[in-house]
C-alpha cells in the first residue's frame, strides 16, 4: 500500500509526505456544526489570529502589576510623608485584599481582550445620517456591549475603592440615630465612585461606536511590536487622562440631578440608612471636594488606561504582516496559498493581510515574484498570476462601479434609482401593452427605459461589511424624502395628460445623464401611440378599494408632516462628507492591488520570461485608467476634496477619513509607475481611443 501511494515520490519527498499522512491520521476529529469545522475557511482563526489575540492578552495581563502600583501610589501619595506613603503602598500590594482585586483586573482584562477580538474590523461602519448612527447605538449588540463594559468598569471601581481605602474601602458603615440607636448608613462615597465606573463603562462602549475605536488600521510603515508599543504609550497616557476628565465632569453634573435615585434604591433594596449629619454628595458642597475629584479622576484613567493598553496590544498583534506561500507542493495546503486566499471573502482580516503580503512582495522579492511569474507543470499555464491579477482587477473594477453608480446618483439627485424602481412595478403592465404591439410595423414605446439593477447592486468583495451603494441613493419611498423629488421621480399614470410627452425642456436635458445606457430607441422617428387605445381590463379590475385608498392618503399626509419638521430632517438628512468616506471605507485593500499589480507589472519588464503579464497589460492599464476617471469625477463633487481633521486627545484610528486621498495618490503612482517602464512600447498595446489619449498624458507627464 505504501509503494503504490507514495511510489513515484523521492526519498526526502516520501519521508514529507508520509509524516504528513501520519499527522492527518493521529489528528482529532472536528465537529461539522463548529466554527473551526471547515479548516479550508477557519484555519487563518484558528491558526493565527486566536494566537495573535491570546498573545495581546497575555502582555496586558503582564503590565497589569506595574500599571496597579503606580495607580496606588498616585491615589495614596502625601507630600508630607513621602517615605510613609510608600512603605504603606508596599504593604498594601502584598495584602489579601490586593491579591483579591488583582485578579478580578485581570478577568476584566480577560473580557477585554475577547471583546476586541469579537467586535473588531478592518473595515469601519460610517453611518451616513445622525439616525442611521442612533440605530447603531441602539442595536441589540451594541446594547450587550455596553452592559457587559457597565459592569466591567463597576469591578475595577471596586478594586480601586479598596485600594485606595479610608472613607472609600466598604459600601456600608455603621452609624447612630438622633436618639442614640445604631444602623447601618450607606457610603456614599463608595457609591460615587461604583457609578463612577459605570458611567465610564457606558461612556465608553458608545464612544467605540461613534469614533470607531473597534476598527483596525494597517501602518504603512510596519514596525516592530515593542518600537510601535513604546511610540504609542505616550498617546494612551494622554487620552486616557483627558477623557478621564470629560467623563467624570459629565458624571458628576449626571450625578448632581439624578444622584438620589440610585441613592434611595440601594438603601431600599439593603435596607440601609442615610447619615443625616453628613452632606449628601449630589449638592454642590458634596461635588467641590477637591479629595473627592481627584480620586475620581485617577480611577477613571486607570481604567481607561488598562483598556486601551489592551486594544493598543491587540492592533499591534492583528495587524502583524504575514508571509503566505505562493504556491506549495502539497494540495492539502493549497488553502493557504497567496492566490486562493486572494479570492477568500471572509475572514477580512485574512484578505486585507494577503493584499499586504502581495504588496510587500511585488516590492521587495524577487524569489517570490519569479513563482508569480512561473507557469504550471504540466500544463503551462499561469495560474499564479491569472489568480491575483483577476482578483486585484475585481476590486479595482467593484470600486469604479462603486464610485459611478454614486456619482449618477448625486447627479441626478436620486431620479435614476426611483425611475428604475417604478418601470420595475410597471413590468407586467408593460409586458400587457407590449403584447398588443407585437407587429413588425408597430412603434416600440421609448419611454419605458429601464437602468440596470446593477448599478445599485451591493459589492460582493467584502461581503456583508462592505459600503454599499444604497446609503448613497436617495430612498424615494422614505418616510422623509423631499416631495419635490418624490413628484419628479413618481411614475406617470396612464390617464394623466402629461403621460406620452416631454414635462420640461430641463428634463428633456438631463436625459443622457439618467439614460447613459442602452435604451430602445425609436423606430421610424415617431413616438409611440397613446395608450388610452389599448384596453386594460386587469388594471380595472385591480383598483384598490376605498380603505386602502383612505389608508394611503393618511400615510402620505403623516409623511409630509413629519419631512417639514425641522428635527426630523436633521436626523435623516444624509451627511456628504460621511458619504464620502463610506464609499472608501475599504480603499486600503484597493490601495495595496494598485501596488501590488503596478510592481509585478514594472518587474515583468525584466523578469517576466515568459511574458504572461503581457496578456493581461491592456486589461490592467484600462482599468486604472476608467478608475482615475472616476475618482477624478468624484474629488470635483461638493465636500469629497475637504479633508477632515485628525483627532490627538482620543484613541480614535482616523485613517479611514483620508483614504481616498491616499487611493488618488497611489492609483497615479501605480500609472506613472508603468508607462515610465515601458515608455513608448505601450503604444502598441490595444486599447481604445480614449484610454490611449489619456494614457499619453501620462507618457508625457503631463496629468
Amino acid at each position: 500500500m505504501h509503494v503504490a501511494r507514495y511510489g513515484k515520490l523521492s526519498g526526502k519527498e516520501f519521508d514529507n509526505t508520509r509524516a504528513k499522512h501520519i499527522i492527518e491520521a493521529v489528528r482529532l476529529p472536528t465537529f461539522p456544526n463548529s466554527m473551526f469545522a471547515t479548516e479550508q475557511n477557519c484555519w487563518f482563526i484558528r491558526k493565527v489570529v486566536c494566537w495573535r489575540a491570546a498573545a495581546s492578552i497575555a502582555w496586558a495581563v503582564l503590565l497589569l502589576p506595574p500599571i496597579t502600583a503606580v495607580f496606588v501610589i498616585f491615589s495614596r501619595f502625601s507630600l508630607l510623608h513621602p517615605i510613609q506613603t510608600i512603605s504603606e503602598c508596599l504593604s498594601l500590594l502584598m495584602s489579601a485584599s490586593a491579591i483579591f482585586s488583582f485578579i478580578l483586573l485581570c478577568g476584566v482584562i480577560l473580557m477585554v481582550g475577547f471583546l476586541n477580538l469579537e467586535y473588531y474590523t478592518v473595515i469601519p461602519t460610517i453611518a451616513c445620517s445622525k439616525i442611521a448612527l442612533l440605530g447603531q447605538l441602539l442595536h441589540p449588540r451594541q446594547f450587550v456591549s455596553s452592559l457587559v463594559h457597565c459592569i466591567m468598569g463597576i469591578i475595577v471601581a471596586w478594586c480601586c475603592a479598596v485600594t485606595i481605602g479610608g472613607r472609600y474601602e466598604t459600601l456600608c458603615y455603621p452609624c447612630t440615630q438622633s436618639d442614640g440607636s445604631p444602623q447601618m448608613c450607606l457610603n456614599e462615597y463608595h457609591l460615587i465612585l461604583l457609578l463612577a465606573g459605570a458611567f465610564v463603562g457606558l461612556s465608553h462602549s458608545l464612544l467605540a461606536v461613534i469614533y470607531n475605536l473597534n476598527y483596525v488600521s494597517f501602518h504603512t510603515v510596519q514596525q516592530y511590536k515593542y518600537l510601535h508599543f513604546k511610540g504609542s504609550l505616550p498617546l494612551v497616557i494622554k487620552c486616557s487622562t483627558t477623557q478621564a476628565l470629560y467623563f467624570i465632569r459629565n458624571y458628576i453634573v449626571v450625578y448632581f440631578f439624578l444622584g438620589y435615585i440610585p441613592k434611595a434604591w440601594i438603601c431600599k433594596t439593603l435596607s440601609l440608612h442615610l447619615n443625616s449629619s453628613a452632606h449628601p454628595l449630589d449638592s454642590v458642597a458634596g461635588l467641590l471636594d477637591l479629595s473627592l475629584l481627584y480620586h475620581l479622576w485617577i480611577s477613571a484613567s486607570f481604567l481607561l488606561f488598562t483598556w486601551y493598553i489592551t486594544v493598543l496590544l491587540f492592533r499591534i498583534f492583528i495587524t502583524e504582516g504575514c508571509s503566505f506561500p505562493v504556491q506549495s507542493s502539497f494540495t492539502e495546503d493549497a488553502h493557504q496559498c497567496l492566490p486562493k486566499v486572494l479570492t477568500d471573502k471572509q475572514p477580512m482580516i485574512l484578505k486585507f493581510l494577503a493584499l499586504h503580503d502581495l504588496a510587500l512582495l511585488s516590492q521587495h522579492s524577487p524569489s517570490r515574484r519569479y513563482e508569480v511569474f512561473s507557469l504550471s507543470q504540466p500544463g503551462g499555464h499561469p495560474h499564479n498570476w491569472n489568480a491575483i491579477s483577476k482578483e486585484c482587477l475585481s476590486l479595482l473594477a467593484d470600486l469604479t462601479q462603486r464610485l459611478v453608480a454614486y456619482h449618477d446618483t448625486v447627479a441626478t439627485n436620486g431620479r435614476a434609482k426611483s425611475l428604475s424602481t417604478g418601470s420595475e412595478r410597471k413590468t407586467s403592465s408593460e409586458s400587457s401593452v407590449m403584447s398588443g404591439t407585437d407587429e413588425p410595423n408597430s412603434p416600440r414605446p421609448t419611454l419605458l427605459m429601464r437602468t440596470p439593477a446593477s448599478v445599485f447592486a451591493r459589492s460582493i468583495v467584502g461581503g456583508p461589511q462592505s459600503p454599499l451603494t444604497a446609503p448613497f441613493t436617495p430612498d424615494i419611498d422614505s418616510p422623509f424624502a423631499s416631495p419635490a423629488l418624490r413628484r419628479l421621480t413618481a411614475p406617470v399614470q396612464q390617464c394623466s395628460p402629461w403621460y406620452g410627452t416631454v414635462q420640461s425642456p430641463h428634463i428633456m436635458r438631463r436625459a443622457p445623464k439618467l439614460w447613459s445606457t442602452s435604451t430602445d430607441s425609436q423606430v421610424g422617428g415617431s413616438w409611440p401611440p397613446s395608450p388610452t387605445s389599448v384596453s386594460s381590463p386587469k388594471q380595472e379590475s385591480s383598483k384598490p378599494s376605498l380603505l386602502t385608498q383612505f389608508l394611503q392618503n393618511r400615510k402620505e399626509q403623516v409623511k409630509h408632516f413629519l419631512a417639514k419638521r425641522v428635527l426630523i430632517m436633521y436626523l435623516f438628512n444624509k451627511l456628504p462628507e460621511a458619504s464620502s468616506q463610506a464609499l472608501f471605507a475599504d480603499s486600503q485593500a484597493h490601495i495595496w492591488a494598485l501596488e501590488g499589480l503596478s510592481y509585478l507589472v514594472q518587474a515583468s519588464f525584466s523578469e517576466d520570461q515568459f511574458g504572461v503579464v503581457q496578456t493581461t497589460l491592456p486589461s490592467i492599464l484600462s482599468c486604472m485608467l476608467v478608475l482615475q476617471e472616476a475618482v477624478d469625477r468624484h474629488f470635483k463633487l461638493p465636500h469629497a476634496s475637504s479633508k477632515p481633521v485628525r483627532s490627538t486627545s482620543s484613541m480614535e484610528d482616523s485613517s479611514y477619513k483620508t483614504l481616498r486621498f491616499a487611493l488618488r495618490a497611489t492609483l497615479k503612482t501605480a500609472i506613472y509607475r508603468i508607462t515610465t517602464t515601458f515608455g513608448d512600447h505601450l503604444k502598441a498595446v490595444q486599447m481604445s481611443a480614449e484610454h490611449r489619449k489619456r494614457l499619453q498624458q501620462f507618457l508625457e507627464y503631463k496629468e
